[in-house]
This record gives structure tokens, C-alpha cells and sequence, in this order.
């Protein structure tokens, strides 16, 4: 009988060979067209069962955030399933008249902010009464989950949306004989959004701020280890700044989707029993009514060459941990397979060189891991090492091991028997990112917008192949250098200090 991991080689093959042998056949089950407003249809025939799975991938991400307003495009996000004009609330004249109530007021609140010194504070408490009356009262009016509800009673599952540093993607799945209500929905949705309940919304991305970041170790490391290693490109907070977010307007989120949801910077994927030619027509029915509008600003800024190694020491009286992270170049880069390859080479579970040096062997580590992938998609980010010591050691030593094995990598090489169980692995993995039809068309979507063309998501798989010994040194040397590199440890706090 095949070993475990014996037979996750030969599936991975099979996968490869089955992945690899037919783009030509895919591509007869992909049908793509554009309406004339710029909107991008991807249609794949996959008639396994009679579900449909249903994504808008639009071009933006917390990238894209203006300026002072980190969080904007997390937020907007959150109002994706807040209904319509028509579903959602129980009288839209009356709520829309007091959605409009809170803006004004709102506005005459910030003006008086804006004096400073020369404001008034009486008028602020005023004023703050009377927008809390507002917000009230405009909630008042709403169907709450209306939207949700519709689309579960129709056999609607999986309903969710995220938002990453250059993409915000909304999904969910339907019966093929309802696919019609996703395109009623979506077009009305995407036509005209209404920051329903949005002031009450930010309440919860302002605790889920305060949960994932301010009261957790790893995200207050992780967040400092981002803003370390970028200083000048806007990629340096998905969640937002905590004062960011308390001041986000309603009006704000209807900027940066007049500016970023236009038909040209948005793909719609359906993926499962569809015909391309009823989704052609439904298309036409629906979508022709999003405005077309300017292409928006893309992001110009570069991060400036680090030349010096950074370092944070962040208190937490929690778990040690240490974050060590490289800058490294684009997904789109050649040079993202051969640093696939490598972080699964140091990485892959117990057959890691981390893990047998730094936790088997050494007794350092409770985990000692690598990951490639750096932040989103499309820009330049990072290769970040992770190590959590042992009890009674530290990070100072899971340090100085890992920049041994770092050094040792870019003069040995990997044995061709470890390279090729790693690429197996590798590509397994991104195989498996295609086993079903949301990931089929979330992968369609993202290598559509950030590649230009939806066939790289085959050719990554075959990039992998290529991957040789002498790759894994050269960018082990090329990106693994001293003054790139940014670390962020824990110490413990200072008894008495800042009482």
C-alpha cells in the first residue's frame, strides 16, 4: 500500500497532467463577453451539479483608501447586503428623508469640530444628541438581513464578501433554475448602493479592529511588521486606523464607489450549470443600467529601496513571537514560483527545514514556519518567516538559527528528491484551489483583473514545474539580503512602566 504522502505525490500528478492536458479543452467551456457599459462577463460550464456560483471581483482595495480614511474600502465591503431601494426597508420615502437627516447633521457637527479652539462644545454635545437621534430614527425603517433572507429562502448558500489590500470580491451560490435573482439583485445593488445602517456598521469594523488587532498579540506584530516594511506604498493597513474608521462618513463610501465601482475596473464570474447564451441575455437585461464611468486613478506610488534593517520590539506579556520579513516583488513577477517553491521547501509541515532544525532537532521552536505569498495579488510585499520559542527559550536564538538556515540556503542545494515532493505539493495546492466552482470563479476573476487573462491561473501551475535547485538559491540570495529584512519580536513589558 502507497504511503500518505506517496499518494498525495501521485494525486497531485494526476491533478497536473488532468490541469495541464487540456487548457485547449477548458477553454471550450469558458465563454467571455463585454456590454458596452465595460462590464466583463467570465461564463464556465461546469455541469457536475445544478448550482452556480455567483462573484463579483471589483479592483479595489485598502490600497485604494484616500488618504485619512484607512478602512474605506473594508467598509464599503460591509454595506454590500444591505438590500436596495426596494428590499430592505419598510418605507423608503421616510427613510431616505432621515438617511439624508443624518448627513446634514453630520456635516454641521464636523464643521464645528473643524473650528478647534474657536468651536463650541455645547454645540458639539448638541449636535451629537441630535445625529445619535438621527441614525436612530433612520434605522428605524430598516427590514434587517432582507437581502440575506431572499436569497437563502431561494437556496442561496456561502454568502460573504472580503476585501483584501487590492480587491474587494462579493460571492455566493444559487440553484441554477434562480440564477436570474443574482442578476436582479446585483445589478440593483451595484447601480445604487445605500449606506443602510452605516454608522451602526462602522461600530462593528471599529470592534473588529479592537478584536483582531488591538487586543491580539500576532495582529498587533503583524500590523507593525507591515507598517515597518512599507513606508511609503498605502498597503500598510486593511482593517484601517482606529480614528480612521470612528470618522468614516457615509458620504465617503459613496466617493469611492462612484470612483472605483465603474463597469471597466469590475469582472462577474459565473461558474456551474449555466448557458452562456441565457447568461448573455440576462446580462444585457440587467447590466446595461450600471453608468459606465472613467477609468480610476491606479496607484503610482513606489515603495522607496530599504536600505538598512528595521526593527520593532512590540510588549505583550503573551506567547513570544517573532515576525522576520523580506521584501519581495509582485505575484506577477517570474520569480513568484521559485518563491512558492522555496517557502515550501523550508515550510512544508514536518518535512520543513524550519520545522526539523528549529523545532525537532534544536528544541527552539514550537513553530517555525515561512510564507511566500506576501500581501494580496497585484503589488510588491513581503516573505515572511515565523517562529514561536520554546518554553525557556528565546527569540534572539530562533533568530540567529533562522538566519543560519537562510544563509545555508543560498549555498547548498536543495536534493532534486525534496525539490520535487515540494513542487508536488505546491502545485497540489493551487490545483486544489480549483476543485469546486467558487474557487474555480474567484480564480478566474483574480487572475482576470490582476493578470490581464484568467489562462494564468494554468500556467502558475506549470511555472511551478519549472522551478529548479539553482532557482531557489538565486533568490534566496537575490531577496534574502540584510538590509531588506524587517523583524518584529515580543518582550515582555516593564513592571511599573508608563504608571
Amino acid at each position: 500500500m502507497f504511503q500518505p504522502w506517496f499518494r498525495g505525490v501521485l494525486l497531485a500528478l494526476a491533478a497536473l497532467c488532468l490541469a495541464a492536458q487540456d487548457l485547449k479543452e477548458f477553454e471550450k467551456k469558458v465563454t467571455e463577453f463585454t456590454l458596452g457599459n465595460g462590464l466583463h462577463f467570465i461564463v464556465l460550464e461546469r455541469k457536475e451539479a445544478p448550482v452556480v456560483s455567483l462573484v463579483t471581483h471589483v479592483n479595489v482595495g485598502s490600497a485604494n483608501d484616500p488618504a485619512g480614511k484607512t478602512g474605506l474600502a473594508h467598509m464599503l465591503e460591509h454595506m454590500a447586503f444591505k438590500d436596495t431601494d426596494s428590499l430592505g426597508t419598510t418605507n423608503w420615502p421616510e427613510e431616505k428623508k432621515w438617511l439624508a437627516q443624518v448627513e446634514a447633521v453630520y456635516d454641521k457637527l464636523e464643521s464645528e469640530k473643524n473650528k478647534g479652539l474657536r468651536g463650541s462644545a455645547e454645540t458639539v454635545r448638541k449636535l451629537e444628541a441630535e445625529l445619535r437621534a438621527a441614525i436612530e430614527k433612520a434605522n428605524g425603517f430598516v427590514d434587517k438581513e432582507a437581502y440575506s433572507k431572499v436569497i437563502q429562502q431561494s437556496g442561496g448558500v456561502g454568502i460573504n464578501a472580503f476585501t483584501s489590500t487590492d480587491a474587494t470580491v462579493y460571492f455566493y451560490s444559487l440553484p441554477a433554475n434562480r440564477v436570474e435573482l443574482w442578476f436582479l439583485l446585483t445589478s440593483q445593488v451595484f447601480r445604487q448602493p445605500i449606506m443602510r445602517e452605516f454608522y451602526k456598521e462602522r461600530d462593528v469594523v471599529r470592534e473588529e479592529r479592537r478584536m483582531r488587532m488591538e487586543s491580539s498579540s500576532q495582529g498587533k506584530m503583524l500590523e507593525a511588521l507591515i507598517q515597518t516594511s512599507f513606508l511609503g506604498h498605502p498597503q500598510r493597513s486593511l482593517i484601517g486606523y482606529a480614528s480612521d474608521i470612528e470618522n468614516l462618513r457615509a458620504k465617503d463610501s459613496e466617493a469611492l464607489f462612484k470612483q472605483y465601482y465603474v463597469p471597466s475596473n469590475m469582472v462577474m464570474v459565473l461558474a456551474g450549470e449555466v448557458d452562456p447564451k441565457e447568461v448573455k441575455r440576462l446580462a444585457d437585461q440587467y447590466f446595461p443600467a450600471l453608468p459606465a464611468g472613467p477609468a480610476p486613478p491606479r496607484v503610482i506610488t513606489v515603495e522607496p529601496p530599504q536600505e538598512g534593517e528595521r526593527r520593532v520590539a512590540v510588549e505583550t506579556p503573551s506567547q513570544p513571537l517573532l515576525y522576520m520579513a523580506y521584501k519581495r516583488p509582485e505575484p506577477s513577477h517570474p520569480d513568484d514560483a521559485p518563491l512558492q517553491v522555496l517557502a515550501g521547501a523550508l515550510s512544508s509541515g514536518r518535512t520543513g527545514v524550519l520545522y526539523k532544525e528549529m523545532v525537532e532537532q534544536k528544541k527552539l521552536s514550537l513553530v517555525a514556519a515561512a510564507d511566500s505569498t506576501g500581501l494580496g495579488s497585484k503589488y510588491p510585499g513581503i516573505f515572511v518567516f515565523i517562529a514561536a520559542p520554546a518554553v525557556g527559550r528565546t527569540t534572539e536564538e530562533n533568530e540567529k538559527a533562522m538566519l543560519e538556515i537562510i544563509e545555508r540556503v543560498k549555498k547548498e542545494k536543495f536534493e532534486d528528491a525534496v525539490l520535487e515532493r515540494v513542487k508536488n505539493q505546491v502545485r497540489a495546492r493551487l490545483i486544489r484551489g480549483l476543485d469546486s466552482n467558487m474557487g474555480m470563479a474567484q480564480q478566474l476573476a483574480s487572475n482576470y483583473i490582476n493578470d490581464g487573462d484568467w489562462r494564468r491561473m494554468f500556467t502558475r501551475i506549470q511555472d511551478i514545474q519549472k522551478v529548479t535547485a539553482e532557482d531557489l538559491q538565486r533568490v534566496a540570495t537575490t531577496y534574502f539580503v540584510e538590509k531588506a529584512r524587517t523583524a518584529v519580536y515580543s518582550k515582555k513589558p516593564v513592571e511599573g512602566a508608563g504608571k
